[in-house]
């Protein structure tokens, strides 16, 4: 998995007044816990942009003022509700030889037989959780749609996952081809929903 680099500075003050400073000064307040100490830092909200604005997953190495740096992960984020400012980001240290739990987003491969005869591909999970090894969790998770027929599902047990799992059910439905007005059978003819309606025409 890709991993971004934060530089910060560790932080001191932590009333509400020395934190609307910093806010007002572009900077936001940040914590990390999950280790031996919780580590309170700021960074200019600017440094966030490709870790909150993509739909991307990624580590991150926070690289403290002091010298020190720690590998953690997003846990919360808290945006301002009129301006959607950054106001506050959790993360949690991670450990190299420590499984850590993340949602990582589903990208399709290959083409579904069905919906090339019409139908509609309709995705039930976008993001999947998995646990891991940060090592070796992927940036996304692909998923082969080129088995589905109109009416197939995709289930997460068809998905692989070397090195981690997903913490979901086996019954999961990642994502299906439903039937539409416009879908052809096999043979290139009009599906049930189809024929009904032309002959209510």
């Amino acid at each position: 998995m890709k991993s971004l680099t934060i530089n910060a500075s560790q932080r001191e003050s932590l009333g509400k007044k020395a934190t609307k400073a910093l806010r007002n000064a572009g900077q936001v307040p940040c914590v990390v816990y999950g280790g031996d100490t919780v580590t309170h830092f700021t960074a200019p909200e600017l440094s966030f942009s490709k870790l909150v604005y993509t739909p991307d997953v990624h580590t991150v190495e926070i690289k403290l003022d002091n010298g020190t740096s720690v590998n953690a992960i997003l846990q919360d984020i808290q945006f301002h509700p009129v301006s959607d400012k950054i106001l506050h980001i959790d993360f949690v240290q991670f450990f190299d030889d420590k499984p850590i739990t993340m949602e990582i987003p589903v990208r399709t491969v290959g083409k579904s037989p069905g919906v090339a005869l019409g139908g509609n591909l309709k995705f039930n999970a976008r993001r999947l959780k998995v646990k891991g090894l940060a090592s070796v969790l992927p940036d996304v998770i692909e998923a082969d749609v080129s088995e589905l027929k109109i009416g197939s599902k995709l289930y997460v047990t068809g998905l692989a996952s070397e090195g981690f799992e997903f913490l979901h059910a086996d019954n999961t439905v990642v994502c299906q081809v439903k039937n539409s007005r416009n879908a052809l059978d096999e043979d290139g003819e009009e599906g049930e929903e189809g024929t009904e309606e032309a002959a209510a025409e």
